[in-house]
Formats: structure tokens, C-alpha cells, sequence
């Protein structure tokens, strides 16, 4: 249990995934949500929008025309951040040269799709019902799948639980053995999203990228100190007996607000067994997901009556790896949001955040109690 000292004076939580540190500062706002007093805020978009790129039947911006979807719709993104096919890049070598020695790069390449959630344009995963959440998570798994290594321990599972096609779309295997594929969405224009119709979108890359690859050594070290532990699943057998920092559970998943939690009311989905990647899940269990994913992004909208803005992820194990990497990893979905005291109050990582370590001013059992008591129908459909 946290102890209650700790909810007025200042002191550094340990992150577990990332081996580093943050700040809390919970004496600077003892009632965080006391800031401005905002309206509910009304949903005005329509269920089509004729000049959107991502609803049924469209024309979307490189002039491809979208299928009349019912569910979920994947697409090669128009704009990819990496491409599978481009010039090639081999770094000058000079022995000794200081150049060499400082100044490194390399090239990435890869895949980048689009998935729409839902054919209706006004809805979101706050929206949804955990039954019309599952395609989303199915349609993840699938292309997961369909980019697995023939090689890793992961791909005979994958043959035997790949879901039959819910989607019209391009998921057809990439060119090239890609190393990891990271799932996510943005979700308001606060995020960067560029467009309100829900979607997200999924990376693949040559390389492992940072965050992942922080937290995939952190769960290596954990097993080899811990005789075979699994860090994710000892800390949310912690988490759901302590409650503190709960949101909301089920029998397969925890999801609340992490002990060392960054942003105001940062949200981890965690599941309790290890499960090292979508395809490891069965029926029950990507049902019980869907039903997380609800709970938390309702509660999320609950909280301060608006459209939350939020970057969500999914972690889990590297498309091609070593043993060890696939063995050691377990899935779990982070959510950051910005929000601190209302609508229009954020939190910003600025000075000290950027220039010593990160920083909060709530702590994170104050995050999750405010959390527990925004569950219920979403406000929305109270207006």
C-alpha cells in the first residue's frame, strides 16, 4: 500500500519498465480537479461525412477509392512515415575519423497501415461497445500475424488462432521481414490527429524502436534476477490486491494508474497471465480486452465531459526475435493523456520534465480514485 505521507511530500517513484525515475509533487495541487468549470461538451459530427477521406465509399486524398466496410477497414497509409521500398543508404566508413566515431546513422525501412474502427464517423472507442470492439482487436491480430517471422516461437500460434477476415483492406504480407510493428492511436486534434473519424494506425519497422526495446530489456533482466518471474504479471497481482491505483478488472486484464505514472491520469492495461502478443489471446480473452479498452476510454471522456485526447499503444513481443525477447515479453496497452484540471487545462512537459526528470503534481492513487468513480453510460448519451 501506498503510504499516506507520500500524498504530501514531494519524492521520485521508480519506473519499472524504463529503470528510471519521476517526480511527484502532490503539495503543488492538492485538489486537481478544481480548475475550470466546463460545459459538457456535445457531439456535433455526423454519422457520414461526405468530405471525409476515411468513410465508406470516399475518395481518399491519393484519389484510391474506400469499400463500403461494416466493421473495420485497413489501408496502406498514403503517407507513410517509412516505405518498404527506397534509395539505399550505406554509412562512409572512415577508421579512427571522428565523424565515424560521433556521427551515426541508418537507414529503416517498413510498412505503415491505417485502420478505421468503425464505418460511422462520429464515433469513437468511448463510443463503442466491447462487442464492436473486438473486430478492432481482431483485425490487430491478423496483422500481426501476417507480418510474424516463420521463425519466431510466436508463429505456430499464429496459424492456429488467426482470425478469419473481418476487414476489407490490405493486409497483405510486406515485402521484407520486418523486426516490430507498433499499434496505436491518437486521439484529438490536442494528439496531432489530423482526422475525427476513428481510426488508428500500425508501423512496422526494420529496427526496434526505443520504448520498446527499454522495456523488453527491463523484462529480460526481471526474469534472469527472478528465476523465470514475469514482471508484468507479478506487478499486476500486486496491483489488483493493493486496489489503490485500480480502475478497472477482469479476469484477464488489470487496468490502472502505474505506480510511477507520468501523465496526469495515464492509464496501463496490463494482462494478468503472460500473453506475449495478440495472437497468444483466445476468445474469452479478446473479449475481456475489448471490455478494458470500453471501461477505460468511457471513464476517460466521463471525466471531464468532453472528447479525452489520448496517445494509446499496444507493447508486445518483436515481430522477429530471439527466444529470449519473445519469451520475456508481455502485452500491455499504455494511454497518455494530457489533461490535468479540465477540458482545456493540460499538463505540458516543459523545463524541469525536459531538462532533469519527469515530473507530476497528482499522485497516481488520487488519478485512479477519481478514475473508479466515472464508470457508468458515457455523459454523452445523457446530454
Amino acid at each position: 500500500m501506498a503510504e499516506p505521507i507520500l500524498n504530501d511530500i514531494s519524492h521520485r517513484r521508480f519506473n519499472l519498465l524504463r529503470g528510471s525515475w519521476i517526480l511527484v509533487s502532490p503539495h503543488r495541487n492538492k485538489r486537481p480537479w478544481q480548475g475550470l468549470q466546463e460545459s459538457p461538451t456535445k457531439t456535433t459530427l455526423p454519422e457520414y461525412d461526405a468530405k471525409c477521406y476515411l468513410c465508406p465509399g470516399n475518395t481518399r486524398a491519393n484519389g484510391e477509392q474506400n469499400p463500403k466496410f461494416t466493421n473495420t477497414f485497413v489501408f496502406v497509409n498514403d503517407y507513410s512515415a517509412v516505405k518498404e521500398e527506397q534509395q539505399e543508404f550505406h554509412p562512409e566508413q572512415k577508421p579512427g575519423s571522428l565523424a565515424t566515431r560521433l556521427l551515426r546513422a541508418e537507414a529503416v525501412t517498413g510498412k505503415c497501415y491505417v485502420i478505421t474502427f468503425s464505418p460511422s464517423h462520429h464515433l469513437t472507442l468511448a463510443d463503442l461497445t466491447p462487442a464492436q470492439i473486438i473486430p478492432i482487436i481482431e483485425t490487430w491480430t491478423n496483422l500481426y500475424a501476417a507480418n510474424l517471422s516463420p521463425q519466431s516461437p510466436l508463429a505456430q500460434v499464429a496459424r492456429a488462432t488467426t482470425i478469419p477476415p473481418l476487414t476489407q483492406g490490405d493486409i497483405a504480407k510486406p515485402n521484407a521481414q520486418y523486426r516490430y510493428m507498433q499499434i496505436f492511436e491518437n486521439k484529438g486534434t490536442t494528439m496531432g490527429c489530423s482526422n475525427p473519424h476513428p481510426h488508428g494506425q500500425i508501423w512496422t519497422t526494420t529496427s526496434l524502436p526505443e520504448e520498446p526495446s527499454i522495456e523488453l530489456e527491463q523484462f529480460k533482466k526481471y526474469r534472469r534476477e527472478q528465476g523465470g518471474a514475469n514482471l508484468l504479471v507479478d506487478y499486476a497481482e500486486l496491483e489488483s490486491k493493493e486496489k489503490e491505483r485500480t480502475v478497472f478488472e477482469n479476469g484477464s486484464f488489470w487496468a490502472g494508474v502505474p505506480y510511477w505514472a507520468v501523465w496526469p491520469f495515464e492509464v496501463m492495461i496490463v494482462s494478468r497471465q503472460q500473453k506475449r502478443a495478440l495472437v497468444d489471446f483466445d476468445d474469452k480473452e479478446r473479449a475481456e480486452l475489448a471490455e478494458a479498452i470500453a471501461e477505460v476510454t468511457r471513464r476517460y471522456d466521463n471525466l471531464f465531459e468532453t472528447q479525452f485526447p489520448y496517445s494509446m499503444g499496444l507493447h508486445q513481443a518483436p515481430l522477429e526475435g530471439s527466444v529470449e525477447e519473445i519469451e520475456s515479453s508481455h502485452f500491455h496497452i499504455h494511454f497518455y493523456p494530457p489533461l490535468l484540471r479540465s477540458a482545456t487545462v493540460r499538463k505540458f512537459q516543459v523545463g524541469y520534465e525536459m531538462l532533469a526528470e519527469p515530473q507530476r503534481d497528482i499522485t497516481p492513487e488520487q488519478a485512479a480514485e477519481r478514475l473508479r468513480t466515472c464508470g457508468g453510460e458515457l455523459y454523452r448519451r445523457k446530454l
